[in-house]
């Protein structure tokens, strides 16, 4: 059995976007609006989920979060799909 891997974006309250990587996104987008996620969104609440990709090994998931944050803003947004398109976790 294929244990889940995402490389995920979030939007912060502030506009801007946070990417990270986890196997568990549901959970990890709890931790990160109850204060216990990234030092860096802590004090960006509440956050959303806009974007997410799938892999099978953590290494992989923390290569293209490597990726992704190497991409400028305009490069994330275009990414994203986005004008203000926010996913529900219960599509994941």
């Amino acid at each position: 059995m294929t244990k889940n891997n995402y490389t995920y974006i979030l939007e912060c309250a502030d506009g801007t976007l946070y990417c990270g990587w986890t196997n568990d996104l549901e959970k990890r987008l709890t931790a990160h609006n109850s204060g216990k996620g990234a030092k860096y969104t802590k004090s960006r609440l509440p956050v959303k989920l806009v974007y997410y990709e799938t892999f099978d090994t953590p290494n992989e998931a923390m290569s293209r979060e490597c990726g992704i944050k190497n991409l400028t803003r305009n490069e994330k947004l275009k990414l994203i799909g986005k004008k203000g398109k926010h996913i529900a976790l219960g599509k994941l």
